[in-house]
């Protein structure tokens, strides 16, 4: 009797055996979400002063390991989340460990690599507990975990050889930790064990990662306002270019949550972990997108101090890259049958699109930035407006 007592007030983890099948997000999960709002900020700040391939380079790495935190820590509620004490302190633990990495992402250059490092650290050996954890209360967890546990902590004690190893060897262990952190779900892909049940991505992962795909896209809105010169007269023409910055982010998220929205993922734990790893070309696109928005629009002013043609190649190439990992990510999602034709139709014009979205941003680099703008919401216009029609039409098909 007391241990039940201890266990209604504690929550250990639930066992991940008992799946939900219509989880609903969590206040904390949202809560949670608010700090990566400030890391994914940073990240793009990186990339949006140094515009080149040192700041692109920086740029993914980071999202990688950033990404790589928020998959765990969403996926720890999605399998052993609890409404006890001991999830709300697990959780507010990592919140303090990426706000540790938020804090170091704006040091000075020469305390950037030490401080991120070292937060670095702290996150990967915090995700490498919560992994071995759950195996206190959950014994069959364990053998499921073993991966994860073994690839986080070589990571772990790479990310600390790194602060006493110098260039070229230090950049080359750096991407190996995200590569090896990403690896996990393969080993679960090749091995036969019946013992354990098949996971599903249930509803409320696929929702936490629409709500990061929110964050990301308020970066881009963001990049817009910041592109916008407050220091004196805006002229017609800067005018219109940010609204046409702000129609693009828009059309950016129709076609996204037109296609993605309330959709449900193919069964199966690799299918879900699949989808989940299609999520990073996504949101890192996107990001760069966001990044490179106030660039190219300051440079159109003549008021940018560094590699404005750059920004203009990474702008082009994150749009195009959106496009086609959005056409990637529906091949997984299940439709009725009578979606069947119109969605290939779309997955066609979407790859298109991002072929001449990708051509006016490579090949028009010196004109002027309106008409690359309006070049880029007219294919994008082009794409909504089939999506809409084709939508539209199927509907009325449903209530015949």
């Amino acid at each position: 009797m007391d241990r039940q007592r201890i266990n209604i007030w504690w929550g250990p983890p639930r066992k991940f055996t008992i799946q939900q099948a219509e989880r609903k997000i969590s206040w904390l999960e949202l809560f949670y979400d608010l700090v990566y709002v400030i890391v994914i900020a940073r990240i793009t700040h990186i990339l949006a002063a140094h515009t080149d391939w040192r700041g692109l380079n920086d740029f993914f790495y980071l999202f990688l390991m950033a990404f790589w935190g928020w998959a765990n820590g969403s996926q720890y509620h999605e399998l052993h989340g609890s409404p006890g004490i001991r999830t709300r302190f697990m959780t507010l633990w990592q919140m303090m460990a990426v706000a540790i990495l938020a804090v170091s992402l704006n040091s000075p250059p020469e305390f950037l690599f030490l401080r991120t490092t070292v937060a670095l650290v702290i996150l990967q050996g915090y995700i490498t507990y919560l992994w071995w954890s759950v195996g206190i209360y959950d014994k069959e967890h364990r053998r499921l975990s073993r991966p994860y546990i073994g690839c986080y902590l070589a990571s772990f004690i790479l990310l600390i050889s790194n602060l006493f190893l110098e260039e070229p060897i230090r950049s080359v262990i750096f991407w190996m930790i995200p590569f090896i952190n990403f690896l996990p779900p393969f080993f679960r892909q090749f091995r036969r064990d019946n013992q354990f049940a098949e996971f599903n991505l249930s509803p409320g992962m696929t929702e936490r990662l629409g709500l990061i795909t929110i964050i990301v896209f308020g970066e881009n809105i963001l990049g817009v306002i910041n592109g916008i010169n407050d220091g004196g007269r805006i002229s017609f023409m800067t005018w219109m270019i940010f609204g046409i910055g702000i129609l693009i982010v828009f059309l950016l998220w129709w076609i996204y949550f037109s296609i993605v929205a309330d959709r449900e993922v193919h069964k199966g734990f690799w299918r879900g972990q699949l989808f989940i790893l299609s999520f990073i070309p996504i949101l890192a696109s996107l990001g760069a997108v966001g990044a490179t928005f106030s660039v190219v629009m300051k440079g159109n002013l003549g008021i940018a101090d560094h590699h404005v043609e750059m920004a203009r190649i990474i702008f082009g190439v994150g749009l195009a890259i959106f496009l086609w990992s959005v056409v990637g990510i529906s091949k997984m999602l299940i439709y009725p049958p009578t979606y069947d034709v119109p969605k290939l139709l779309i997955q066609r014009l979407m790859t298109i699109g991002g072929v001449l979205i990708l051509g006016i941003h490579l090949f028009c680099l010196h004109l002027d930035l309106i008409y690359v703008f309006l070049g880029t919401f007219l294919v994008l216009l082009l794409i909504v407006i089939k999506l809409v029609i084709s939508w539209f039409k199927i509907e009325l098909l449903n209530l015949d």
